[in-house]
This record gives C-alpha cells, structure tokens and sequence, in this order.
C-alpha cells in the first residue's frame, strides 16, 4: 500500500486488485447491518459494484474476488529429486522425445542409481525443459566409419535401458539389426562386434568316394536289388536311404558295367513264356528249401516250402535243422494231404530231391517230378527261387541281429503259424508283399520249441 498522509481517506490506495475489492467490501461483511449503497457513497464506487463483489464472496470466498484476466491454478505437491536426476531428465530429452515413462525410469536408475516409479518420470519429463546439448558428430548407425563402434553403441544404450524402439528411431538403424547384435553379443560377447567371414560353412561330406564305390560294387553284386536293400547291406546309418537312391542312380550313369544300365543293358529279346507256366490250379508245385539267416541254439536251420505256380500259395512249409529227404517228404506229404496231387512238381538238384526215397514217392502218386541244374542257369525255371530273388529279405545288420526288410508284410509270421499248426485250414497267400522265408524265419523266432 502507498502511503498516505491521511489515514482516514475514503479512497483504497491497494497495488493489488483483489486487496482493493476486499477492502471495499470489507465493513459490509463485518457489520452486516450497513448497506451496499452507503459503502458505494464513502468510498466513490457504484452500488451495484459493491453488491456484485459482496455476493461474489459469499459464493466462492476469496476466488471470487480475482480478476477474469488471472489465471487461477492449484497449487502442486513439489517433487523432491536429487539435482542429477534433473540433469539426467533434461539430457534425455535433448537427445530424443520419444521415451516411455518405464523407459526413463529405467535409464535413470541405471545412470544415477535412483529408483523412481514410470509415473514420476513422466511429471519431471513434462515440467522440465530440455538441455541444450552441443550436437555429437555421429548420430547415426550409418554413419560410422566402422561398424564395430556403432554395434558397441547399440549393445551400450540397450544396457542403459534403452528400449529397441527407441534405439531404431534415435540411431535410424532397424529392429532386426539390433535383434542380431544382441543376440550375437549374448553369444560371443565383444568378439562378435567384428565382421565374420560370408563365406558358406559346409558341414562334413558322408558322400566320398570310398562310400560311392562300395555302393558301386554292391550294385554289381546285387543287380536286382533297390536302395533300401543296398542301405541294409551296408550295415551302417550314417547315410538315409534317400542318399543311398542318389548314389546309385549316379553310379548307374557312371559305370556301365553295372547291370540294369543303359550302357550295359543288351538288346531287348522278345519275352519268352515261363517253361512251367501254370494255366490250371495244382498243375505246377514248386519246391525249394533256403537256410536261414539267423541260428537257433546255435545251428542254422533250413526252411522248406512248397508254392503253387498258379495262385502263388504257399501249400505247405516246415523248418528243420538240415534240408534232408523226410523234411522233403513231410512238407509234399502235408500239402498233398490238404490239396490233392500235382501234376508236375519242380525242383532244384538237392540231396533231398533226387533220393530214392523221395523219387519212389513221386512215382507211386503219379507225379511227374523235374528237376533243374542252378549250375547251368537254370534257376529262373523254378518259380520259388524267381520270386524269392526279387522281394527276399537283406541280409542282417550286425547291429541288429534281426532280418531287415520293409517288404516283410506282419500277417504272414502269425499266418504261417496258424497254417502249420493247424488251426487255420487256408494257407498264406504269397505276394510280392512279403518273404515266404522271411515269415517263416520270424514264426520260427517266436517258436523255439516248435520243430514242425
């Protein structure tokens, strides 16, 4: 307030508006028996001035009484930080605006070890102003001229808590670069900042040419068979199957002494009829006798089976611990007991087949028996030894100690059985599905005691 020499002057000398109303309405509200007209009269105003501020007080208090050009605002709880949070805030924001509250309480913490929540962050972000900063020479993941330090940066504000959003955006580098670089920072630290060699890493080969020629002399040796039978051989699993087929068509363009090629493959003949071919049910029996591939109690056993050359049936089959006459004889008696009497029966040069005992039978039932030299190439004629040389099982893989054949069909070890120990009156039906051997080699696994 100015001073006066007169204290009583009727006129407020106030610097302060809302000072000055209050004081011109002040002894209304004092004694409330006065009126606004008398206080308009003393003091020079409008009475219609002095009733709207009176009523402006009761209403709202002492905000009533402020000027509509002043700008009220409530006042705010004071945050308390430590001088190099605020710093630290305002360096940020000279830097890059886009941080999230979280975001910026986690680079605080790390850079100043204060611990604040995402909210107070943001209330400092927003009444704080940013810092003016001298520009850094290099702000940009590209512009570097190495790019070990621009990783370094990336991996350092990454650290700092720095989110992948706002590193992308800050250093105009894109998100599946930083995912890179962390990741290889994770698992070679520094050493992964330096460039790496783009020439392609090829694993060890397995396809050598020690591995292609064994195949090569297998196929040699075994003409007819296809890759799954090749790999089985081979008794190892370093390579698929699938690898086995690529080498041997390769080999076949290679090699042409390997048969089957088109180097090697003769002139075609003109197909000649089987010389046995069957035209009637039981015109042609076919009977031959295989060892097999694994011992029993020590012994290699034989299995003897005879096949019908028209419905390609096994008739009848045993397994016995050598491929003698009454072996030979149990199986055709079997078989002609349940089916009748051939008209021809074929079979191979064996002791078993040319005895006396076995061509006396043959005679006295009237069957006219042949007999075929394998020596002499021969061995096509007997219809068993055809079929078993196209669909026979592989040998067995030592690791294993098992027959290994995917041509093997299950039914024909638990028909076998069931035909020979005669609870089924139908014998298996042989396909090129299955080994007539090969069921007979796991029925007899499965029946040790089972000599029949």
């Amino acid at each position: 307030m100015r001073s006066h020499p007169d204290p009583d002057d009727p006129q407020l000398r106030f610097l302060d508006p809302t000072q000055q109303r209050y004081e011109l309405i002040r002894p209304l509200l004092l004694c409330p028996e006065r009126t606004a007209t008398q206080r308009a009269q003393e003091t020079g105003t409008h009475p219609e001035t002095v009733s709207r501020l009176k009523r402006r007080f009761d209403q709202q208090g002492m905000l009533g009484l402020v000027p509509d050009t002043l700008e009220v605002l409530p006042a705010r709880r004071q945050l308390r930080v430590p001088d190099s949070v605020v710093h630290e805030l305002q360096r940020l924001k000279g830097l890059y605006a886009g941080f999230g509250a979280r975001e910026l309480a986690r680079i605080i913490f790390y850079t100043t070890m204060h611990r604040m929540t995402g909210q107070t962050a943001q209330r400092l972000w927003d009444r704080l102003p940013p810092a003016t900063l001298p520009p850094r020479p290099l702000l940009d993941y590209h512009s570097h001229a190495e790019p070990a330090p621009a990783r370094q940066e990336v991996i350092t504000l990454y650290a700092q808590g720095w989110s992948k959003r706002s590193i992308s955006q800050f250093l105009q580098v894109s998100r599946p670069t930083i995912n890179l670089w962390l990741a290889r920072f994770e698992a070679d630290n520094l050493a992964s900042l330096e460039d790496r060699s783009r020439a392609p890493k090829t694993p060890g080969r397995k396809v050598w040419l020690p591995v292609m020629v064994e195949i090569y002399h297998l196929q040699k040796r075994h003409p007819d068979a296809g890759g799954f039978r090749i790999w089985s051989l081979r008794g190892q699993t370093d390579l698929s199957v699938r690898t086995v087929e690529r080498i041997m068509a390769l080999n076949r363009q290679v090699y042409p002494d390997i048969p089957g090629t088109a180097l090697h493959r003769a002139p075609a003949a003109a197909p000649q009829p089987h010389p046995f071919k069957a035209c009637a049910a039981h015109e042609y029996w076919f009977i031959d006798g295989r060892m097999m591939d694994f011992a029993l109690e020590g012994h290699r056993w034989w299995s003897l089976i005879i096949l019908d050359g028209y419905s390609r049936t096994m008739l009848a089959g045993a397994v016995a611990p050598s491929e003698a006459s009454w072996v030979a004889l149990t199986v055709l008696y079997t078989a002609c007991q349940r089916y009748g009497v051939p008209v021809h029966l074929i079979s191979d040069s064996g002791g078993a087949f040319i005895s006396d005992a076995f061509e006396g039978v043959c005679t006295r039932l009237d069957i006219d028996h042949q007999t075929i030299v394998s020596t002499q190439g021969q061995s096509y004629m007997n219809l068993m030894v055809t079929v078993d040389r196209r669909i026979a099982p592989p040998t067995a893989v030592p690791e294993r100690g098992v027959i290994v054949s995917s041509h093997t069909a299950p039914q024909y070890p638990g028909a076998c059985h069931a035909y020979l120990a005669g609870d089924s009156p139908r014998a298996p039906v042989f396909s090129h599905h299955g080994s007539v051997h090969g069921a007979l080699a796991n029925w007899c696994s499965a029946n040790l005691g089972d000599h029949h």
